[in-house]
């Protein structure tokens, strides 16, 4: 820590834990004080009875805000990036937000985000046109308190050294609540763009939840129509085997009633074999259950091959969605880049107007200050010219008295020396013959008012 002290003056710096703070500052003179504070720690503050700036501090990707305040007038910059996005503000001696939007591009998601933000600005507004209300106050309450102690001070050599430590703590807590306080609000912001894409996901999610239970619902009308057919066949083969097993019965009962009680009887015949039965009730059973078996298959098969192609399908819709998806991203990054742009250039607009506007207005004021110069030289020189003028006037007049007089002293002398009247009369002639003017010229050169050089030049002129 260094202190200094000299004087009706007086400037205190004391630097250390990363920060420093220009102190306090005054004159004795009647134009009043100033008072300036600043702090470097990602941020500098400054603020002051003519005016002043406060540009913000940076956290994360990048958050700046600016407040000033002054009883002449101050500016207000400020400018936050977080993520993707980004916010930024310009304000001199009035507040404005733009924020502009697409009906075809914004979403009702990022409509209503866009409205939040528009809502936190115009709190931030209200915040702001607070604290340049406060800092006015402030800034007249130290001026007064400074032109109150001023003069006490400068002959009492009151010593303000103790409070400058407390200064410097309350700096640095500023410092740390606006460090604080941005980080915050950063987090929040992360937070907010975090909950949009988790819903974002969530409506991706639930929009391929909704297709896959509608493909399984395809899956269940078929698993229905399959279950149907199994049904179908197992009615059959339960028909053809009731329809078998009469067969059995009907044949054992004619073998039964073929056979008497009588003994034994022998009958040779010659007749052609009688057909088996069992053998084409088993070949028909045969055929029954590979044809059974076939259509299983065939079902399994179309069942396998509806499986395949809606699996094509889902995958085929599933990698159109990521590269939507992909897309939507890239446009979206696209657009905050345009507006990021956009609100830099309008920004860069409004400072070059703000500078043309203030280069004209000094211009005008040079202008016109160097019109009055040049009026008073035009009444100074016409001043000059009348009064030179006035001046050979007068030489003429004083050069006329001179010859008169010249011209009676020559009569006088000869007459005091006895001289006859022709040659008076010759003598008054003579004088008239060599009559001459002397003009005086004063050449005068001015800048901006002053002579910066002089000539003065005499001429007889005989008359």
């Amino acid at each position: 820590m260094s202190l200094k002290r000299s004087g009706a003056s007086s400037r205190v710096s004391v630097s250390g834990g990363g920060a420093s703070f220009g102190g306090f500052q005054g004159s004795s003179g009647v134009g009043g004080g100033a008072a300036g504070t600043g702090g470097i720690v990602g941020g500098r503050y400054a603020s002051g009875a003519g005016g002043g700036r406060i540009s913000g501090s940076q956290v994360g990707g990048s958050f700046g805000s600016g407040y000033a305040g002054g009883a002449d007038g101050g500016s207000f910059g400020g400018a936050s990036s977080f993520g993707g996005g980004h916010v930024g503000g310009v304000f001199g001696g009035e507040a404005g937000g733009n924020i502009s939007s697409s009906e075809g591009l914004l979403s009702a998601g990022e409509k209503e985000t866009m409205q939040n933000l528009n809502n936190r600005l115009a709190s931030y507004m209200d915040k702001v046109k607070q604290l340049e209300s406060a800092n006015l106050e402030l800034e007249n309450n130290i001026k007064l308190w400074y032109e109150k102690h001023h003069q006490g001070g400068a002959k009492g050599g009151q010593d303000y050294s103790k409070y400058y430590q407390i200064i410097a703590d309350l700096q640095k807590q500023i410092i740390a609540a606006t460090t604080d306080n941005a980080r915050i609000v950063l987090q929040i912001d992360n937070a907010r763009l975090a909950a949009d894409d988790f819903k974002l996901k969530f409506e991706n999610e639930l929009h391929m939840h909704h297709s896959v239970e509608a493909d399984i619902n395809g899956l269940r009308k078929v698993l229905d129509e399959l279950t149907l057919s199994k049904s179908d066949l197992e009615g059959q083969v339960e028909r053809l085997t009731e329809e078998l097993a009469s067969l059995k019965k009907n044949h054992e009962e004619e073998m039964k009633g073929s056979q008497g009680p009588q003994g034994q009887l022998s009958v040779e015949m010659n007749a052609a074999p009688g057909t088996d039965l069992l053998k084409h009730l088993n070949d028909m059973r045969g055929q029954y259950e590979a044809m059974a078996e076939k259509n299983r298959q065939d079902a399994e098969a179309r069942f396998l091959e509806a499986s395949n192609h809606l699996k094509q399908e889902i995958s085929a819709g599933a990698d159109q969605m990521q590269s939507s998806k992909s897309e939507i991203s890239e446009l979206r990054r696209s657009l905050q880049t345009l507006e990021i742009e956009l609100q830099s250039v309008l920004a860069m607009k409004k400072s070059l107007e703000s500078n043309l506007a203030e280069t004209e207005g000094n211009y005008c004021a040079q202008l016109a200050e160097l019109q009055v110069k040049i009026g008073m030289v035009e009444e100074k020189l016409a001043y000059i010219r009348g009064d030179m003028e006035h001046q050979v006037a007068e030489y003429e007049q004083l050069l006329d008295i001179k010859t008169r007089l010249e011209k009676e002293i020559e009569t006088y002398r000869r007459l005091l020396e006895g001289d006859g009247s022709g040659h008076s009369s010759q003598s008054t002639k003579a004088p008239d013959s060599t009559r001459s003017r002397v003009v005086k010229t004063i050449t005068q050169d001015l800048i901006d008012g002053k002579v910066v050089s002089q000539q003065e030049k005499h001429s007889e002129q005989k008359l």
